[in-house]
């Protein structure tokens, strides 16, 4: 696995040069969706501080009803709101779950830092219980180091995921 990661974390690497950061990231969410069985959804949600809430960013996968979440309001919410990684092995088990689709079992939510700032969320769901291993955290970290100045570039209105 250690091997697939480096690959697709290479090509993350690439793809993350693009001068649009909303374009670079949606091929990045369909790069993780494609190339990792579990992830059957892959997305950011972008820090909205001022209004304590995220709003959906680029993903991939079925659409989803929430497209903005305030802080502390499902798995999400409590992700940004404590600012630490939620891994939720099965999501029928937690109370605060946001149902985006009935067919999600299990979640991660990593958060998104950039310059010391809270600036958003990567956001993986699966269709089966408790996939999520060492890997993914180790992966997912990764990942999000590389694309957090991609995140904190879409910040603005102006790119249209935050109307």
């Amino acid at each position: 696995m250690r091997k697939k990661a480096d690959l697709m974390l290479e090509e993350i690497r690439t793809l993350a040069v693009d001068p649009d950061p909303g374009g670079a990231l949606q091929r990045i969410c369909d790069l993780m969706r494609d190339e990792v069985e579990h992830y059957n959804w892959v997305g950011y949600y972008i820090a909205v501080p001022e209004d304590r809430l995220l709003a959906l960013g680029p993903f991939s996968g079925k659409p989803t009803e929430h497209l903005k979440i305030p802080y502390g309001r499902g798995i999400c919410g409590q992700a940004a709101e404590t600012q630490e990684t939620f891994v939720v092995p099965d999501v029928m088990s937690q109370s605060n779950y946001l149902s985006c689709s009935i067919e999600t079992k299990a979640e991660i939510v990593v958060p998104v830092f950039w310059r010391d700032s809270f600036v958003g969320e990567l956001d993986i769901d699966s269709h089966t219980v408790d996939p999520f291993t060492k890997w993914d955290d180790t992966f997912l970290n990764e990942v999000v180091l590389v694309t957090a100045p991609l995140v904190a570039a879409i910040l603005g209105p102006a790119e249209g995921y935050l109307s």
